[in-house]
Formats: structure tokens, sequence, C-alpha cells
């Protein structure tokens, strides 16, 4: 299948194709709560779980739980764990993670700045919509 560009100077790889391994880490950047999680650690302080649950309202333990073992196993992020009674546990950015997790503050921001318009386009295609047929409001 060509998708258009050298597949070479990617090492082989092509996000497009079903089997291709860069989706599965795509998948996991794209998910709400790893978004959250980068941009949360995206400024090198090292967070504990305690804080990052605070900071990140609404999630759940669980949901948190998962998402930073999936980070640290795609080597987004390191968990130190400190010889302490109790155990004290710190989460950081790797290299990588500081890397993407610039790309999505970017993005983060992005969304900041232009949710007045997001929102007007949502309500203006909402209106439409609700002015239209049934059968005409399908794509």
């Amino acid at each position: 299948m060509d998708t258009g560009f050298d597949l070479r100077k990617h090492g082989g790889v092509d996000v497009f194709l079903r089997d291709c391994p860069t989706r599965a880490v795509l998948e996991l950047i794209a998910g709400k709560w790893t978004m959250l999680v980068l941009v949360a650690l995206e400024d090198g302080r090292p967070m504990r779980f305690g804080e990052l649950r605070r900071r990140l309202d609404g999630v759940t333990p669980k949901v948190l739980t998962q998402t930073l073992r999936a980070l640290e196993r795609e080597g987004l992020l390191t968990r130190i764990v400190y010889p302490t009674v109790p155990p004290r546990v710190e989460y950081r950015l790797t290299g990588l993670g500081q890397e993407v997790g610039g790309l999505v503050q970017r993005i983060t921001d992005w969304s900041q700045a232009n949710i007045t318009a997001i929102r007007a386009a949502r309500e203006e295609f909402d209106e439409r919509a609700a002015c239209q047929p049934p059968e005409a409001a399908s794509p």
C-alpha cells in the first residue's frame, strides 16, 4: 500500500498501515489522561501519585495507575521508589516523555486559546443540525 511517503526515512514504519507498531504509541498519546499526565509532568518536576491525582481532576486511581504504567512501559516516564516507610514513589518524564510532553503542551495551549471559537462552531453546527430533516442530517 502506497501512503505517499518514503518509508525508509521512518525505519520502515507507516502509521497508515493497520499493523504498524506506531499506532499503539499514537493511541496511548492521544488518550485524554495520558495527555494530561504528560502536561502535568512537562515542567520536569517529579510528582507523587497523590499530587498527580489531585492535579488531574476526575481521574480514578485505577485509570491513573494504568496510564502511568503504560507511559513507563513505553519509556516516556520513570517511576522512582525511595526506600522509606511507607515507600515514597515519584514520577518524572524521561527525555522522550519531555519531547512529547512539549508537543502535547502546545496542543493544550492551542485548545485553551481557541475554545471560544470551537464552542461557537459547535453551537452553530448544532443549530443547523436541529433545523435539518432527519434524513438530511446524516453524512
